[in-house]
């Protein structure tokens, strides 16, 4: 069985990728390709396939990988109905509760100053009541 799928080039932290034709049991790197139909640097977005191949070896059943099949996608190139595209992914957090910004929120200490507490004027001459 074929397989349509990115095979790596470029240099270190810069990926170019050619995408090629190939037998789905080997590996990528292998070297053994039966076409190459496009190359695609994912630094620049830039792309160029060639529609005519890629659309021939899918009609002769060719799988393309999950990348390369929403690139297909995105450049107009008709797949077929059994080739199945990866669901979008949720962007949820999985524990939305535990997240800084939804908790709830701390109300700041306050630094109560002793208030200024008046002295009572207390006469010096307090005495007991007289009886």
């Amino acid at each position: 069985m074929l397989a349509i799928r990115m095979q790596r080039n470029g240099r270190a932290h810069y990926p170019t990728y050619r995408i090629v034709v190939q037998e789905a049991q080997r590996h990528p790197l292998s070297g053994r390709v039966v076409a190459e139909v496009g190359n695609y640097n994912p630094a620049t977005k830039a792309l160029t396939l060639d529609k005519e191949a890629v659309e021939k070896y899918l009609k002769n059943g060719a799988q393309p990988s999950g990348r390369v099949a929403f690139i297909l996608k995105k450049n107009g190139v008709k797949l077929p109905k059994w080739v199945k595209l990866a669901p979008k992914k949720d962007s949820r957090a999985k524990h939305a509760d535990k997240l800084r910004k939804n908790q709830p929120k701390e109300e700041a200490p306050v630094d109560e100053a002793p208030a200024a507490e008046t002295p009572v004027e207390e006469s010096a001459n307090e005495e007991a009541p007289k009886e």
